[in-house]
Formats: structure tokens, C-alpha cells, sequence
């Protein structure tokens, strides 16, 4: 297939993109450092600097979009609010223009979202179907998916990945939360009974290929894993995954303090399951939290999934 793919240097789309080129995909990058790009990603992979100089997207069979500044790292100014939807409404606009101005156009678009679409919501089970507090993370979410679901057409099917806390050692909450945990400073984060909806790296890249390859996969997905936890048994488990303690408890006012609205994103959480993907019979690698934190921390091998079509092999297929 010739894939398009937008934020192709990111934390999944470094691993997405890898994972396709072994496949023998033919894969464009949009970057504005193909040269920077192409240290980091595998040498196979071909890049354009530009989205405005294209007038379609004839050639394509799907595009992939995951571009969008980091959510979390910096304080939600007014000024950064901005940064952070435009950086993913514009090319999501422009995406959708070139799709609709294609002549051939791709068969899929699969377009990046994020569990912050449903805003705060305790511990309420959330599916693709549910409610949503009006918030930032709502609104930044709802105009980016509208934005992408006006490239569906009877030639063009459109997914929307709802993604929660990807988990890798390349990056991510993972990485942040690791460093303080092996010095002994491990701390449960706000009330601790707030929920994490994690997915592993590898599921992550799977289930994106999974939904290019099924021709019936189209709308919103959840995309993960099927058992959320609290933050304070997320903080347990990484505890005794890394053999360090989890002495410390981080109030939710010096979260606030420290990243003001940002905080949200730690403090609040989201309790969601992946109901579409479950329902097209996505078979996950990682199910279970202590299963792939142990992957992940201590490299314990667990049996590899088929994705996709035909022999199609996963992340470490």
C-alpha cells in the first residue's frame, strides 16, 4: 500500500511507521526536517516538507494523521491553547481538502483524537457512544474530528482514534513517571482514584493497521486498552514492577500550581473501553496493566498477533 502519514515522527508515529516499512508499505512522511526525519525513522521512508504545495492525494491508498503539538509538557496559556488546536485543526482541514480534491481518492483516512473528548467524567464507563463534559480537551477534540469526518465519502472511509496514555519506553507518561520511581520518589498523583485508560505501544500500532486493513471499520474508536485503572493502582503496580517504593502522594492543588489547567489531564480522569474496536474483534497483546509494564520495563516476551490482512504481523512481527 502507499501510505500517507502526518506526525510520523512522534512517539506512535516513529513506531507506526517502522512497523509499516517492515511490512513493505510505501510510506510518505510529512516533515519539515526530512533530514532529522530520516535519522530517526527507517531509511525506506520517503518525505515531503509541505502540505500546501499538493493539490491532491491521488496515489494514495490511506492516510494516516497523528500530527499535533504535545498536550502535556507545558502550561495551558491562552497562548499554547492556540498552539495546540491549530496545530491539529489546520492540518486536519487541509487533509480533508486534499482527500476531497482527489480524483482517486484514498480508501481510508484514519485521524488522531484523544479520551480528553469526553472531558471529566470520574469514574463513569465510557464508550464511543457516551456523553461529554464541555471543556478545553472537549472542544480542541470535537472541531478535530469534525474536521476529518468531512472527508467521509463512499470512496473514503473515515476512522477517528480516540487514544489514551500510550505506553513505551521511547517516551510518553511513562517516561515521566519511571525516573522518579527508581530513585525512590514514586508518588500516587491528586485523589489516586482518578482512572488511567492506557494502551501499550504495540496494541497502539496494531490496532491503527488493524482499522487501515478492515474494510468495515469506520467512525470513532477508543483506542485503549480494555482495563483502565485508578491512578493509585497504576502508581502499585509500576511500584512493584520497578521493585522501588510509592511512599508519596502528589495533592491535586500542587498539580494546578505547577500546570495550572494542564493539570486536568493527571488530576481528572477518563474510565473508557474500547466498545468499536472490541466489536470488530480486535484481539489486544495487552490486556492487563502488570503485563505490559513488564514488557515495557522488564522486556518480558509475550506472544505476538497477526493484524490485519492476510500475514500482516504486528510492532514486533
Amino acid at each position: 500500500m502507499h501510505i500517507f502519514i502526518t506526525g510520523g515522527t512522534g512517539l506512535i508515529g516513529t513506531a507506526l511507521v517502522k512497523t509499516l516499512i517492515r511490512q513493505g508499505h510505501d510510506v510518505m512522511v510529512l516533515s519539515r526536517n526530512p533530514l532529522k526525519a530520516e535519522k530517526k525513522l527507517e531509511k525506506q521512508a520517503k518525505f515531503c516538507t509541505s502540505l500546501q504545495a499538493m493539490k491532491s492525494l491521488d496515489g494514495y491508498d490511506a492516510v494516516i494523521n497523528l500530527a499535533g503539538e504535545p498536550i502535556i509538557g507545558k502550561r495551558w496559556t491562552k497562548k499554547q491553547k492556540e498552539r495546540l488546536c491549530n496545530s491539529r485543526w489546520n492540518i486536519t482541514r487541509r487533509l480533508t481538502e486534499l482527500i476531497k480534491a482527489s480524483d482517486r481518492p484514498p480508501k481510508v483516512f484514519i485521524s488522531g483524537s484523544a479520551i480528553g473528548y469526553y472531558g471529566a467524567q470520574d469514574n463513569n464507563i465510557l464508550t464511543e457512544k457516551s456523553g461529554f463534559n464541555d471543556e478545553f480537551t472537549h472542544q480542541l477534540c470535537k472541531k478535530w474530528e469534525e474536521l476529518a469526518l468531512a472527508a467521509q465519502s463512499d470512496k473514503t472511509r473515515v476512522c477517528i482514534s480516540r487514544t489514551g496514555v500510550v505506553l513505551s519506553k521511547e517516551g510518553g507518561m511513562l517516561a515521566i513517571l519511571t525516573l522518579p520511581f527508581r530513585l525512590g520518589l514514586g508518588c500516587t498523583l491528586g485523589k489516586g482514584s482518578q482512572y488511567i485508560s492506557w494502551i501499550h505501544i504495540q496494541d497502539m500500532v496494531n490496532a491503527i493497521i488493524y482499522l487501515m486493513d478492515m474494510p468495515e471499520a469506520q467512525g470513532i474508536f477508543n483506542l485503549t486498552a480494555p482495563n483502565p485503572v485508578t491512578n493509585k493502582r497504576f502508581s502499585n503496580i509500576l511500584s512493584a514492577t520497578l521493585y522501588r517504593p510509592r511512599i508519596f502522594r502528589m495533592p491535586a492543588f500542587i498539580m494546578k500550581l505547577v500546570m495550572s489547567e494542564a493539570a486536568t489531564m493527571v488530576v481528572d480522569g477518563q474510565r473508557a473501553i474500547p466498545q468499536h474496536l472490541s466489536d470488530l474483534h480486535y484481539r489486544f497483546i495487552f490486556e492487563h496493566l502488570d503485563e505490559a509494564l513488564s514488557a515495557l520495563l522488564k522486556g518480558r516476551k509475550y506472544k505476538k498477533q497477526l493484524v490485519g490482512s492476510g500475514s500482516q504481523k504486528g510492532i514486533n512481527g
